[in-house]
């Protein structure tokens, strides 16, 4: 591969959701109690084993909808513009959305999840298992976003 050049992704499913448009999608998934469906296709179904032993999941998919020229943009938190790397803008050159969902239940080859707000119809692109002792960082900061899941909700100045 050209380290420079395209690089090819091949969707592992596709998420049903009740969010048609940007607007009906919650800011961040876990804002919604809402049950999403990722439906994993048929020739991927083997890597669902085990999968019930996970209480959440990393999911991953494309944000097919998003504008991909823009690179500045302000948040819910600020009229001030930021780079696109610095927020969690869907617009982004690789609009690769990112959601930690809590498996529900399974149902064959479809996993019914909760705290995704991927728009209907999203390809989903990978599932990864969470784990608290790797993917959390109690002390990580972040001066654009809140600290709380209260404070997202709001908007506003996150200082």
């Amino acid at each position: 591969m050209n380290l420079l050049g395209e690089m090819e992704l091949v969707p592992i499913g596709v998420i049903h959701s009740p969010y048609q448009e940007r607007g009906q999608a919650p800011r961040q998934g876990r804002l919604s109690e809402n049950l999403i469906t990722l439906e994993i296709h048929p020739q991927f179904a083997a890597a669902l084993e085990g999968i019930g032993r996970c209480s959440h999941l990393i999911v991953l998919y494309w944000g097919d909808r998003a504008n991909r020229e823009i690179l500045k943009s302000p948040t819910p938190f600020s009229e001030v513009p930021v780079g696109v790397f610095t927020s969690r803008s869907p617009n982004r050159p690789n609009p690769i959305a990112f959601c930690v969902a809590e498996l529900v239940r399974q149902e064959e080859n479809r996993l019914i999840v909760r705290g995704v707000d991927a728009l209907d119809g999203s390809p989903l692109l990978d599932i990864k298992a969470y784990a608290a002792a790797i993917d959390c960082v109690p002390e990580a900061t972040n001066q654009h976003i809140p600290n709380t899941l209260g404070g997202i909700a709001q908007g506003g100045d996150p200082a």
